[in-house]
This record gives structure tokens, sequence and C-alpha cells, in this order.
């Protein structure tokens, strides 16, 4: 009698041993990384200058409106436009992993219906890549310390453990919007609203210390808000103070989007291979 047996690629949600499958998969996750940034900048006319010109782009608006319109201070003594590229810094790489994380199951379907493979490393592979991207704003932020002559303190040392920080808020969003836009296609006009609405609502283009104190904590609410102080704290030094209640508060609304994020992209994880 022949082997009637039938392999059958289903989602990695069925696998008793999930969180081991991401390890054993790790290779996989590289090369789905690298493929989407390649992907990314293939038959553009500036390629990769695209990672320098947005958040550059976003540097001018900013310090034109709040810097010179506005006129809202600065950090301290740091330079405006300073204190607004250590703002911009996160949040680019915030926006551009969710938006594009939104999207990676949809945009994999073909791949994902004939190679098994854990679907976490699909939306996590692009929210990778947003971090390369965020090394080459990095190196502008370099260019900036040394045009303004301005030199960090001993907090710089503590910069990559809010960049850890930053990755984990961007995934727990990511991974929830990854499952609704499986499940709801329409999805994807709510993302781009989504982030231009906390663009300004996040302290992006200015200091949140000019926050009434009395709603500070409660503003802190917003995951972003302890990210963007302490990466202004880490960069500018001794010009800002970083505040710790909101940063706890920052803290535990990363936590709890994590975990949500996480749930229910588990729990809908079944049903992608009949969605997509």
């Amino acid at each position: 009698m022949g082997d009637n047996r039938v392999t059958i690629i289903g989602p990695a949600g069925q696998e008793p041993h999930y969180w081991l499958e991401l390890w054993r998969y790790r290779e996989l996750f590289l090369i789905l990384a690298w493929r989407d940034l390649a992907v990314r900048y293939k038959q553009t006319v500036v390629g990769v200058m695209w990672a320098l010109i947005r958040p550059l782009f976003g540097l001018i608006i900013f310090t034109i409106i709040f810097g010179h319109v506005a006129g809202l201070p600065s950090e301290g003594s740091a330079p405006y436009p300073l204190m607004v590229f250590a703002g911009m810094l996160p949040w680019t790489f915030f926006s551009t992993g969710l938006a594009e994380a939104s999207y990676s199951l949809a945009n994999n379907a073909n791949l994902l219906s004939k190679v098994y493979m854990p679907w976490l490393i699909v939306p996590t592979a692009t929210v990778v890549v947003a971090l390369v991207e965020f090394l080459i704003g990095v190196c502008v932020l370099l260019a900036l310390l040394v045009w303004y002559q301005f030199l960090p303190g001993w907090q710089i040392a503590l910069l990559p453990a809010f960049v850890i920080f930053l990755f984990i808020a961007t995934m727990g969003p990511s991974l929830w919007s990854t499952a609704l836009n499986v499940r709801y296609r329409d999805f994807r006009y709510v993302v781009p609203f989504l982030v231009q609405f906390g663009l300004y609502v996040s302290p992006v283009g200015f200091a949140s210390s000019i926050v009434p104190e009395h709603w500070r904590l409660f503003y802190s609410i917003n995951p972003m808000v302890g990210i963007i102080d302490g990466f202004r704290w880490c960069i500018l030094g001794g010009q800002t103070h970083l505040y710790l209640p909101g940063l706890a508060m920052s803290a535990g609304a990363v936590g709890l989007c994590l975990w949500l994020g996480i749930r229910q992209f588990r729990k809908v994880e079944s049903s992608f291979a009949d969605l997509l």
C-alpha cells in the first residue's frame, strides 16, 4: 500500500512549542528582513536616501511651525532643531514599523500559503527593517550634534536601552493592527489616520514639559511620551529632565499594548490561512 500521509501547511499557532519555533526559523526571519529592505527601495530614484529625507523634512516643518511661528521653547539651552530631531527619531521608527507591519501578512499571502513558518516572524521582520532606517537616522543625529557642537552627557550610554524599549513599544500595536488588517481589509485606511493623529498628540515638535503638571502623568498614557522623553534625556543630557512617573506610566502602557497585540495575533492566527 502507498503512503497516504498528507502534509498540511497550517498556522504556527497549532504548534505546541510556538515560541521555540520562532528561534528555529531565525534564518528565515533574517532572509525576510533582508528581502523587505531590498524591495522597499527597488526602482526608486534616490533609494535609501528616503530614510534621510523623511525625518529631515519633518525636522524642517516642525522647527518652522513650533519653533518660529508658535515660539515654543526648547529643552534648556539645547538648539531647538536638535530637540525636535531627538523626538523625530523614535517617532519615525514607530510610525514606519506600524504602517509597514500592518500590511505585512496581506502582502506575503502567496508565500504564507506555500511555506510553513511561525507567522509572527513576518511582521517582526518588517519592524526590524524599520530599525535599519532608524540607524540611518542616528547618523543624521550625529551630524547634527557636530553641526551644533553639542556634546551629549553620560546619559547617552543608556540610549540602547531606550531603543529596545522603542522596539517593544512598536511591536505591540503592530501585531494588533496586522491581525485586524487580515480580517478587515478596510483597516488599512485607519492606520494612516492613527499615525497622523499620534504625531500631533505626541511630544515630537515640542517638549512634554510644556504640558501642565496636573495633566502630565495622564498624558504619559501615550507610550511614545515616555520614549521620546527618554531619547531626549539621553541625547540632550543635562538640558532636560526625565519625568520618572511618566516614564513608568508609559512603560506600563507599552507592556499592556504588547500583551494585547500578542493575544490578538495568536487569537486569530488560526484563521489567517482562510482569510489571506
